[in-house]
């Protein structure tokens, strides 16, 4: 790596540790010539697959399209940040799990009301109400019915 001070096309590595959880690598490097000091993080570039819509157009995975949608039907809920991470996270693993090049926007959606089931109830049925358009207050009490009966079941 060229050290960002003078230039140099050589550098040390002086120490390796992991950060985020294993997610990357944080070096610390010492250039030969000049002796400056300076950091690098390194991570896996992984290739998410692109989306195919369903009018049948097809875009490149966007974490931030993903994120807002958890965000807003989360929104005024009591579910920490990093909890909403970690379903993100889920999800961009399923992605990738598929091993495919493209992915259906509708297993992407199916993906993000499984991690809201487990998160919170509400935002759940708030974006399955935008997800599948519910049309009258009987498709939400139907929706809500289907996630009210297996919490009786428990009990």
């Amino acid at each position: 790596m060229h050290c960002p001070f003078c230039a140099h096309p050589d550098t040390k590595v002086i120490d390796s540790r992991l950060v985020a959880d294993g997610e990357q690598i944080r070096r610390r490097r010492e250039c030969i010539q000049c002796g400056e000091r300076f950091t690098t993080f390194e991570t896996a570039e992984l290739v998410m697959p692109r989306v195919i819509k369903q009018d049948g157009t097809r875009e490149p995975f966007n974490e931030d399209k993903l994120r807002s949608g958890i965000q807003r039907a989360l929104e005024k809920r009591p579910v920490s940040v990093e909890a909403i991470e970690a379903a993100i996270t889920h999800i961009k693993q399923k992605l990738r799990a598929t091993g495919e090049r493209e992915v259906q926007s509708r297993n992407v959606g199916e993906w993000v009301m499984t991690e809201l089931r487990q998160l919170d109830q509400v935002a759940y049925v708030r974006f399955a109400s935008v997800y599948r358009s519910f049309k009258d207050l009987d498709e939400f009490r139907a929706e809500i019915e289907k996630i009210s009966t297996p919490a009786e079941d428990a009990s």
